[in-house]
């Protein structure tokens, strides 16, 4: 069959995407992930290719899984951090910086950066992909596609679901892009923290928000914890982690609310004893790993897309 949907150039915020767009990346992400458990690990459709990934920030999960992702679809992945190893350390401008990679002929950058709207600044300024893998407190877009495969694998849909975000909803570009996608696609989303760690008017976004862990907790089918983001905020927000933990981590007492089918997930990295204890962590609801799995299966699928390689067209 023939690709009906348009075509996306870059990958820059959930925000911007549509339904249509967000279930194509899904699709493709959950036939990657099938093939990749039976058995087939390289696919040749980036053959020649060269992913580079500039990263401002430190990052396992993310540089991890999009270095995988690239090779086994037979690109050659370059990694740059932004460190004293580079000319950033030297006063070199972000767009400079970009525009010296792009001359270099690559077929995609991947970045990662500390400031909000990081991408957005290059967005019409470079030729080739460019592929958000996180920028400030702003948005995560891969992170969210492949936290709603793992939704998506565990209910079979998203809509209608009740889906709880807790943590430093403030600080944290997860919270951003789960809230756009999941409501997009059809969730009922609760956010919940300390006062302090909750945006001001943070209903406007189409969410319910309560700073009683307890009742967001009751009833959700899929709970979502986050770490506190101390590097992005400007003065301490919680009197201690132990008192954090005492008050709005994961433990046993709280969990025992969750339904039986309930999932539990995190974006890493995981503070043990501070968001989330081990026993829940490791415990029969906990999805975190498979969230890992997956997201080299939804990077696979966003490099796959922004090629332009017809997939539905070579898979079907």
């Amino acid at each position: 069959m023939g690709r009906i949907i348009e075509p996306l150039k870059h990958l820059i915020t959930i925000e911007d995407l549509t339904k249509d767009q967000i279930l194509e990346f899904l699709k493709l992400g959950k036939f990657f992930k099938d093939k990749i458990q039976s058995g087939t690990k390289r696919f040749p459709i980036l053959n020649g290719k060269t992913v580079v990934a500039l990263f401002y920030e430190a990052s396992t999960r993310t540089r991890g899984s999009f270095e995988i992702a690239a090779k086994q679809l037979g690109a050659d992945f370059v990694f740059m951090s932004a460190d004293a190893s580079t000319s950033v350390s030297k006063g070199e401008s972000l767009l400079d910086t970009a525009k010296n990679l792009e001359a270099m002929n690559p077929d995609f950058l991947v970045l990662r950066h500390s400031c909000s709207g990081a991408p957005q600044q290059l967005v019409n300024r470079v030729k080739i992909p460019l592929i958000n893998a996180g920028d400030g407190f702003h948005e995560h877009p891969t992170q969210a596609l492949l936290d709603a495969l793992t939704i998506q694998e565990q209910f079979g849909t998203i809509k209608g679901l009740n889906i709880t975000i807790i943590g430093d909803i403030a600080h944290s570009r997860v919270a951003r892009s789960n809230i756009h996608l999941l409501k997009k696609m059809g969730a009922k989303v609760t956010v919940s923290g300390p006062a302090t760690l909750l945006p001001p008017e943070v209903e406007s976004m189409g969410v319910a928000s309560t700073t009683n862990i307890e009742k967001a907790v009751s009833g959700a089918d899929v709970v979502m914890m986050l770490r506190i983001q101390f590097e992005r905020q400007n003065a301490k927000q919680i009197p201690s982690t132990s008192e954090y933990f005492r008050f709005y981590g994961l433990h046993e007492k709280n969990a025992s609310h969750l339904n039986q089918n309930s999932i539990i997930m995190h974006p890493g990295p995981l503070n043990r004893g501070v968001e989330i204890s081990p026993e829940v962590a490791d415990g029969e609801h906990s999805v975190i790993l498979n969230q890992v799995t997956n997201g080299v299966a939804i990077r696979m699928a966003v490099l796959t897309i922004l090629s332009g390689y017809n997939w539905e067209k070579n898979f079907s």
